[in-house]
């Protein structure tokens, strides 16, 4: 590094400067200054925390570079801190170690993953001065994924750890926008369910929440580890962390390309190349067949077949999430629902589609409820055969699939997985949720459906362990389950991966679903 660069490193929940001394060594070694920082606790509010973190920058030599790093909730006093002195100099960078992005207004309590957690905090807020730490073990799961920690670390981070102010998590964060001016790095841990082609995805739906991710002062790291780095890969996060100070990272594009930087590359696409629409508007893998009628009310649409000797069978296509509730096109618009639509059209079946309002992961029961809506409007339709039908879920819907799982229909006839999650990531913080298919599984007693599930070899490693976990309770339930491999696809394959094991794995999904919808049930 050409100049000075003091690192002034903020906890999150539960932590203090202790938690930084590994790392902070190793940044001393490579030359650089560390200022762990230890917030304070009692009945203080988050303006008691940036205090902190202000008595701290303002300390350090004026010749410095100052990287301030906020792990978790400690993105929070970081960017009040960061805003009240983005002008001064020397150079300032933030750096989001495996946090969130708060905005102006935002209390910290929206980015604890627990949804159950936040709900309890914010109805006992007013009579609890503290939040309590998790007890060892398992508990700190509630707080992020625990991958790569030993269990001394464990063990460590459940005796050192003490009670969090809540009034820290409850005051929103004030921000002038300032801060939104200086160099910004993020630091995901995908073992925690954050990933850079996560993201490129979000931003290629058009979510405005991560427009500012797409600009230039942006950069992005990955780190395969688990929530807490500074203890499970404390010289890959100094590494990390010292190369962010000088600028480097990937920067997301604002479309999909076929050549996409390296994730250490901090340069742009060729800008005089012709820009490619996203990876999820790009043309379906299969060729279009004669185009078969569509009909639309609302989030539903249907893809009719020919006429036949009287109502045909159904499948209902289940898109996954979470999507911007702007999200254009619509869904129902993509290429692969609408392919996925047409094909089975055209194979003698009835192909609704359902564009659903997954928004947000709060919004799991309203989207299970619009998939419910959905298919009472098909089996009412009279051109569908109501006692045939099977539901086709894909990517994040996959865990829409519980409730059908848990306590099928005699109507239902196949349920269909393509590239699926099928149980919340760990930062989704839906530890209690309905909404696990492998649990619903254990649940139905051997009565669900035949399923026939398409699996993705180059997928996320986090996402690839759920469906190894579902597997597992598939065969311990007796449930029969026709496993589709394809081992050099990407998620999202029909649009990105047009090889003939594609086609093919798309032919033998539809084909061995319809052949469970016109077959006697068991």
């Amino acid at each position: 590094m050409a100049a000075k660069t003091a690192f002034v490193l903020v906890p999150g929940l539960f932590t203090g400067g202790w938690i930084w001394r590994d790392l902070a060594d190793r940044l001393r070694s490579a030359g650089a200054e560390a200022h762990p920082v230890t917030l304070p606790g009692g009945d203080v509010d988050l303006e008691a925390h940036i205090a902190e973190v202000l008595h701290v920058v303002d300390r350090i030599d004026t010749d410095a570079d100052t990287v301030l790093v906020g792990h978790g909730y400690g993105i929070h006093p970081v960017l009040g801190a960061a805003d009240r002195r983005a002008d001064a100099r020397p150079r300032r960078r933030v750096v989001h170690l495996d946090a969130g992005l708060p905005q102006n207004g935002d209390p910290a309590l929206t980015l604890v993953p627990d949804q159950s957690l936040r709900e309890r905090l914010t109805s006992e807020a007013t009579r609890d001065a503290h939040l309590t730490p998790p007890g060892a073990g398992d508990g700190w799961s509630r707080y992020g994924s625990p991958a790569g920690l030993t269990p001394h670390d464990l063990d460590r981070l459940s005796r050192l750890a003490t009670p969090h102010p809540i009034r820290t998590l409850t005051q929103p964060l004030h921000l002038t926008g300032a801060v939104d001016t200086l160099p910004t790095t993020g630091v995901l841990c995908t073992a925690n369910g954050s990933s850079i082609a996560l993201l490129q995805h979000l931003v290629e739906l058009g979510d405005p929440r991560l427009r500012a991710l797409t600009e230039p002062r942006v950069t992005l790291f990955e780190l395969d580890t688990g929530h807490w780095p500074m203890l499970s890969a404390p010289a890959e996060l100094a590494d990390v962390l010292l190369r962010a100070a000088t600028g480097q990272g990937h920067r997301l594009r604002t479309t999909s390309t076929d050549s996409a930087t390296s994730p250490d590359s901090a340069t742009s696409p060729d800008s005089a190349s012709p820009p490619e629409p996203p990876a999820h508007l790009r043309p379906f893998l299969l060729d279009p067949p004669t185009p078969r009628p569509r009909e639309r009310t609302g989030r539903l649409e249907l893809h009719l077949p020919d006429g036949g000797d009287g109502p045909a069978p159904a499948i209902l296509f289940v898109h996954g999430g979470p999507l911007p509730p702007d999200v254009r096109p619509s869904p129902l618009d993509w290429p692969t629902l609408r392919g996925y639509g047409q094909h089975v059209a055209a194979l003698g079946a009835v192909a609704a589609t359902v564009h659903h309002r997954l928004h947000d992961l709060g919004a799991f029961g309203t989207a299970a409820g619009d998939v419910a809506e959905a298919v009472d409007r098909v089996r009412a339709d009279p051109r569908v055969d109501a006692d045939r039908i099977a539901l086709w879920f894909l990517s994040g819907g996959g865990l829409l699939a519980a409730d059908w799982l848990a306590a099928p229909p005699p109507w239902l006839r196949g349920i269909a997985l393509t590239y699926p999650i099928l149980a919340p990531l760990p930062n989704w913080g839906l530890s209690d949720s309905r909404f696990r298919p492998a649990a619903a599984l254990r649940t139905s007693r051997g009565t669900t459906p035949p399923i026939v599930l398409t699996r993705v070899g180059r997928e996320m490693p986090q996402i690839a362990e759920t469906v190894t976990a579902f597997l597992s309770a598939a065969e311990q339930s007796g449930t029969t389950v026709d496993l589709i491999d394809l081992p050099d696809a990407p998620h999202g394959f029909e649009t990105v991966h047009h090889t003939d094991p594609a086609r093919e794995a798309v032919h033998r999904a539809a084909h061995t679903i319809l052949h469970h919808l016109t077959t006697t049930h068991p």
